[in-house]
Order: structure tokens, then sequence, then C-alpha cells
């Protein structure tokens, strides 16, 4: 049997395989940052997965970065990511919410005119994706001692909300260029205070948001992604080898679900330097193939593999890949439009022309 389709224990959820469904940003809420019903419909439809990994979820309006990405703010978000655990767990799921603070990466016309937040009040290269269309990043207000400690309560209610829609757990986004990595970058965290400088300062507010969110769900119900070196969103890190090694190292005794980590074409083989200094179960993603993660599993390289565009296109990948049949191709151009087209309507297995 292909290792993909044993059990795993991730956290406190038992996962039937070892597929897991990446977190992937689709714009399909409204403009208050509510997921409407084929939200619901989307990720029931992909339930077969080991675990669904939400797309980023703003833990609070200020988090906000690009248009019709939904929140976990209000009661009305609330009660519509309650429809989504529902039909997912209807189906036999499991679906943890990611937590995405985009920090610099945003605009004012998507935060009610206020200017972005950072560590540093250093401007990114680049644009926002804005209801006008692409804008150039502004550049950021620094954020006060008390507004950080603000935002890691921010995270804490959010991890509630989240438990109380009825996700199995959350998991903080550490990559992509988002705040806690701006956070933990030295090339867009300049502070003199006790959250810059050195790596222990720099990590520190990871850190603090992970102990938040812990205390809410239970730290078996909290994950975390990284993306080592993925230099996305103008982040850079003087020393990233050095970075990740002190932030997995203080990871372990957390007791967290699951480290995520997501490479994509940096020549450091982080999995081989991060998988041992990390005691829960260990995430692989970024490229892989149904025989790259077969591989990846059968070497000890990994406890679950990671796939995005794959489950994007084909709500019941594990299924396919059991069987050996052929995938439904994303269309990119609909990765991030509003309505159904190119979200609910790719066809399973079932229904595929020629099954």
């Amino acid at each position: 049997m292909s290792p993909l389709f044993t059990p795993v224990r991730i956290g406190r959820a038992l996962a039937p395989n070892r597929l897991v469904m990446a977190p992937m940003t689709r714009s399909r809420a409204d403009d208050h940052g509510v997921p409407g019903d084929i939200t619901a419909t989307y990720y029931a439809q992909r339930a077969g997965a080991g675990l669904i990994i939400t797309e980023g979820v703003f833990p609070s309006a200020m988090g906000k970065g690009y248009v019709r990405t939904p929140g976990i703010e209000t009661d009305a978000q609330v009660a519509a990511w309650k429809q989504v655990t529902e039909a997912v767990h209807a189906r036999g799921g499991r679906i943890f919410m990611q937590l995405m603070h985009c920090g610099r990466i945003s605009h004012p016309s998507l935060l009610d005119g206020a200017t972005p937040v950072a560590p540093s009040a250093i401007q990114p290269a680049g644009q926002a994706w804005t209801p006008v269309g692409q804008v150039d990043y502004v550049t950021p207000r620094a954020l006060s001692l008390d507004e950080i400690a603000g935002i890691i309560d921010e995270y804490r209610q959010a991890t509630r909300r989240a438990i109380t829609a009825g996700f199995d757990g959350v998991e903080l986004h550490g990559a992509s260029g988002y705040l806690p990595e701006q956070f933990l970058s030295s090339g867009s965290n300049q502070r003199q205070d006790h959250y810059g400088g050195s790596v222990e300062n720099r990590a520190r507010f990871v850190l603090e948001l992970l102990k938040a969110m812990a205390a809410e769900a239970g730290a078996d119900r909290v994950g975390i992604k990284i993306s080592p070196e993925m230099n996305f969103n103008s982040i850079t890190d003087a020393a990233p080898q050095e970075t990740y090694t002190y932030l997995v190292e203080q990871l372990r005794g957390m007791g967290l679900a699951y480290l995520h980590v997501a490479l994509f074409g940096t020549p450091v083989d982080y999995h081989a330097l991060l998988r041992p200094r990390f005691e829960g179960a260990y995430l692989i993603g970024g490229g892989l193939t149904q025989e790259s993660a077969e591989a990846a599993l059968a070497a000890g390289k990994a406890d679950a593999t990671v796939f995005g565009s794959a489950f994007l296109a084909n709500p019941d990948l594990p299924e396919r890949f059991r069987l050996g049949a052929a995938l439904n191709a994303p269309d990119k151009n609909s990765f991030y439009s509003p309505g159904p087209e190119g979200y609910i309507d790719y066809p399973a297995l079932a229904a595929a022309p020629g099954a």
C-alpha cells in the first residue's frame, strides 16, 4: 500500500490519509469578509483530504491584504464558517483554519483608509491587489509595543472564534512575507526594542502568537506554516538558516500539532535541517507530485504531504491518486475570480469525461 493512504496523527486529529489540502487564497468572500454558501460546498467537496487547511483568514480587519478574502472577527463571519465546518464534518473530514495577518502587504483601500502596519516603516517592493486593480504598496506604520500586544490578543480571540465555529484547529501563517514573517526577518524588522535585532527578539512575536493561540485551542490543535527563503512579498533575511533553526528549536516542548514547511526553490535542504528539531507531525509542501510525496514518506522525511493546486482542481484527489487516474488541470484565470466558476465546478472522477 502507498504510504499516502495510511493514517497519521496530527495533534488531536487522526487523519485517515497523509494528503493535506494546502491553504490557498481564493477570494470568494464578500466585501465584509463573509464567506458564502459556495465556500461550504468547495471545502466539503474536498473532505476526502486527510486534513484541510483553509485559505488565509484575517484575525482582525487590519490584517486584510487582498480583495474578497475572509475574516473571523464578526458574528456573521463566524456563522458563515460554521456552515463550512459542518459541511466538511458531515462528509467525515477534518479542517483547520489558517490565520493570516498581512501586515504591510496590504493597502489603505482595503483597510478603510488606514495605513498598513508592520514591525518597521519599510515600504515593500511590489503591488497590492485592490478593488481597483494593482497599486504600489505604501510605506507601512511601525507598530507600538501596546499595538503588538493588541494584535497578539486578536489572534487569541480569532482562535477562540474559529473553535466556536467548529474548526478542528488553527494554523499560524508564518510564511509568504506576512506580518509574522515580517517580524522574523531581518530585512523587514529594524526595531530597536525587544521585538527586533537579535534572532531571539525577532522570533518573539511568532512565539507569543503561538502561545496565545495554544492557550485558547490547546497546543495539539495549533500548527504553524513556514517557508524559509521563499522570498515572497519582498521579504529577506540575512541568515535564514540561523533564523529558522532557532525558531523551530523554540517550538520543542510546546506540544504543537504540526510544523508545515513549504519550500520553493531554495537550494538548502531545510527539511533535513528542521525535521529532527521538531517533535510533532512534520508536513511538507511545495511542488509535490504523487511520486515525490510517496518517496518523502517512505524515506521518513515527513509525516504528511501538502498539495495545493492539485487539490484545487481535483476535489477527489486522494481517490484519483489511489486509482492512478488522470488529474484535472487547474485554471489559473479563475484562481481569484469571484463566483462558482473555477471553484466548485471541477468534476469529480465519477463525473469526469471518459471516467
